[in-house]
């Protein structure tokens, strides 16, 4: 069986990147922009540093900014009305993965409008058309949402979130600048430095996995536990690490899928408003304890990248000593080992909204909606 591999067709990488956009614009003689990015970007100066450069170069765009963490239909919605109205002819995404999943959704839609009710595009969506144009500029080290064929929108009404997978939505061209990451707060930066590390550790114990990702994952894996704790002090070498190790990662997840931890942080996000890195976090350890008995030698290869010298230790210890890794990891970077949102009388629907999920089938142990629910109460 052949495996597919899907990547952007360019990527910039290292500081000062984003001002390659100019140069990649006018080859494609492209007129106007629509900028998809969130408030807080747009607050505190992040999305200015991509303006400045088109004003600077005299380029059209126009700023869209309807979009919440955990974005919802209704952002997809009237995104797509925006970009109608607005004129453009391609789009740049400046965002981590809300406004990044919000661009995907809208620039599929636009291309292929059939599919306008955005509830339509759940799992893998045929699709005819790509989006328009795209340059996806990273601004968190750790969602990868530049360099995926995924995207998560919340449904509100249901309360659920649901993944679109989808081939056509990959953006042209992905610019990951450290630059655009160094006013990322502490808490922030943490969250998505260990979503990066759970994208990394179930892509590399996925059913999906294969020689090409697992190399991808299992350097990622290293650059992330080698340079997440200087990142959160805002160390600018930890900070160039995370932007890399969080990009290889993607690559590889992007190609293989993800696991309960990632189904299980997606119905936590739509139930309780949980920042999706959080609820990543939080779960990975629990996942990874569920799923130790499946994954061969792979937990000693996971190990050693976090640092943990395994001379000696059996297949038991080895085991033990990843999950303890990534759990001091979660510790040092401040985050949280329970949610008290979660009431007892909320399992049963969580645990199904979780079994529902369309990165459950990744994981490489099956996990019935009675393992789910014992997994997410040791949140409690």
């Amino acid at each position: 069986m052949a495996n597919r591999f899907v990547s952007n067709a360019i990527s910039y990488h290292g500081k000062g990147a984003i001002q390659e956009i100019p140069g990649l614009v006018a080859a494609k003689g492209l007129k106007k922009a629509f900028i998809c990015t969130d408030p807080d970007l747009l607050k505190f100066g992040v999305t200015k540093k991509v303006t400045d450069i088109l004003d600077a170069n005299n380029m059209a765009y126009e700023i869209y900014s309807d979009v919440k963490p955990n974005p919802t239909i209704e952002n997809v919605q009237s995104g797509v009305a925006a970009y109608k109205a607005s004129g453009a002819d391609y789009m740049i995404s400046v965002g981590g993965g809300s406004a990044m999943d919000t661009g995907k959704a809208i620039g599929i839609i636009i291309t292929n409008p059939e599919y306008a009710d955005v509830r339509s595009l759940e799992g893998v969506a045929p699709t005819k058309n790509r989006v328009p144009y795209t340059i996806a500029v990273a601004t968190t080290a750790g969602t990868a949402a530049e360099a995926t064929i995924n995207y998560v929108i919340t449904d509100v009404e249901r309360k659920r979130k649901f993944v679109c997978v989808d081939v056509n939505d990959i953006p042209d061209i992905a610019i990951v600048d450290p630059d655009m990451m160094s006013t990322m707060p502490k808490g922030l930066t943490a969250s998505t430095g260990m979503d990066a590390l759970t994208h990394a550790i179930e892509g590399y114990t996925t059913k999906g996995a294969w020689a090409l990702p697992d190399c991808l994952n299992l350097e990622a894996i290293r650059l992330i536990g080698k340079s997440l704790r200087g990142a959160v002090e805002n160390d600018p070498e930890g900070r160039e690490g995370m932007a890399l190790g969080q990009f290889v990662t993607g690559m590889a997840f992007s190609n293989v899928g993800l696991g309960i931890a990632h189904s299980i942080a997606h119905t936590l996000g739509a139930t309780y408003d949980t920042p999706h890195g959080v609820a990543c976090a939080m779960m990975l350890p629990i996942v990874m304890e569920f799923n130790a008995d499946v994954t061969g030698e792979k937990y000693k290869a996971i190990a050693e990248a976090l640092g943990v010298d395994t001379t000696g230790m059996d297949q038991d210890a080895y085991r033990k000593a990843a999950v303890a890794a990534v759990r001091q990891l979660s510790v040092d970077v401040g985050i949280p080992t329970k949610l008290p949102a979660i009431k007892e009388e909320d399992l049963q629907f969580l645990a199904e909204s979780a079994y529902a999920d369309a990165c459950a089938p990744g994981n490489p142990k099956e996990a019935s909606v009675e393992d789910m629910k014992a997994l997410i109460r040791q949140l409690m």
